[in-house]
């Protein structure tokens, strides 16, 4: 998405026509305040990529269907004397591998949302990932995100820092394209200015894009002191970084872009939506069941959510983290050891507004007569209803058939996932 020189200073902290002051977000971010602003709220979209097999990540181990469909990849019934599920509520328990989420859980921060996704029947992963990070299923025609949309609507009513909308990213997400102005930064070690940094990637110098023309004479002149703030900004040294106490981020690009979202969450830099994703979750063959891939997978995962709960401190109760794959797996593992694409799956909400320690929606069954076509778990939440309440409850944005159009997501219809 090409991101004009105006629309970046349009409402932005950055527009300082007539004057070389450097805005408050970057003054606080440079001289390292310690006091960020903890009431602005903060939304934080994760997409697991690949469609990740929900029925193995929050097991209904309560369920006899599921043990029957999955006789070597299912997790064992919590207290079956080996390694097995974490118990929840007495029917849906965690991945063994994802004990780090039982703190959130117990603590009333982590709700679980189950059979939940998008009811398109696409089992394409580009068309799934599209459909939902458009926020119109079905859709193709779609030219942007519907999270850029909430942050368009958003836009009329209030101003904007042109770090308001930031994805951790080697390019810009379909959940962030559109009209709205938003930066997509692989690395914020490797943030290049002046064109210096031989290894920062081309997304990382956005901001020296937008000024590298300028036809506009009223802003003439304008644009070397803004971009000055950008280099101090990369002056504070973000490789200094150090996560707050107990903020154990595991290795992996994953945890890595948490650490950052993080990291520029408590810089004061205005953000107010961050997305990261993490791939790796289409699993046909080998998938295991408490170890394996989908068991490392979830370990990186879950530890990565906690660290950055942690890392947050007092932001954390007005930072929500939402997360969500295109689709699910079947409900029958196939003859290697695996499983195929499916279609209702499993979404996570993590966050101080959040009412946790419940599973949400309603769950279908797995006996033959209840499963979508013959082979799946049947959808029965549709992940706009989840987003929606994100979107009008904590971001505040009311304009919900603008962010998901043709989609009737209005509040009575919320699960009230949020306090």
């Amino acid at each position: 998405m090409a991101i004009t020189r105006r629309a970046f200073l349009k409402g932005g902290a950055m527009a300082m026509v007539g004057t070389a002051a450097i805005p408050s977000f970057l003054t606080r971010a440079v001289y390292g305040s310690t006091a960020p602003i903890t009431g602005k709220k903060r939304l934080v979209v994760l997409f697991q990529r690949g469609a990740a097999d929900g029925l193995n990540i929050v097991v209904p181990h309560g369920e006899q269907a599921y043990y029957q469909m999955r006789p070597t990849i299912a997790i064992p019934r919590p207290s079956s004397g080996q390694l097995s599920a974490i118990d929840l509520d007495g029917f849906f328990g965690l991945h063994p591998s994802m004990e780090a989420f039982k703190p959130l859980w117990d603590q009333g921060h982590l709700a679980i949302i189950h059979a939940a996704g998008s009811p398109d029947e696409s089992r394409s992963h580009f068309d799934a990932q599209d459909f939902m990070e458009s926020g119109t299923p079905g859709v193709k025609s779609t030219e942007d995100g519907w999270l850029n949309r909430a942050m368009q609507t958003l836009g009329a009513t209030q101003q904007h820092s042109p770090f308001s909308a930031v994805a951790l990213s080697t390019a810009m997400p379909r959940t962030l394209a559109g009209k709205f102005p938003a930066v997509a930064i692989s690395n914020i070690n490797d943030f290049g200015v002046g064109g210096r940094n031989p290894n920062a990637a081309p997304i990382s110098n956005t901001f020296e894009a937008m000024y590298a023309q300028s036809v506009d004479s009223v802003l003439h002149g304008t644009g070397q002191e803004t971009f000055e703030a950008v280099k101090m900004l990369k002056a504070a040294d973000p490789a200094r970084y150090t996560p707050a106490p107990g903020a154990n981020y595991p290795r992996g690009r994953f945890g890595d872009s948490l650490r950052q979202v993080a990291q520029l969450l408590k810089a004061d830099l205005g953000v107010e939506v961050a997305f990261a994703d993490i791939g790796g979750w289409d699993h046909h063959v080998n998938e295991g069941n408490t170890q394996g891939q989908l068991a490392n997978l979830l370990r990186e995962f879950s530890q990565s959510i906690a660290a950055f709960w942690t890392d947050l401190g007092d932001l954390a109760e007005n930072t929500v983290l939402v997360s969500m794959s295109e689709f699910g797996r079947t409900a029958r593992q196939n003859g290697t050891g695996g499983t195929d694409h499916g279609h209702a799956n499993v979404m996570f909400v993590v966050g101080g507004p959040v009412k946790g320690g419940r599973v949400y929606g309603r769950w279908p069954g797995l006996e033959q007569s209840q499963l979508w076509q013959g082979r799946d778990l049947a959808l029965t939440t549709d992940f706009r209803q989840v987003l929606g309440e994100m979107v009008y409850r904590h971001l505040g944005n009311r304009d919900l058939a603008d962010v998901f159009p043709g989609f009737q997501s209005s509040p009575n219809r919320f699960l009230r996932i949020l306090g």
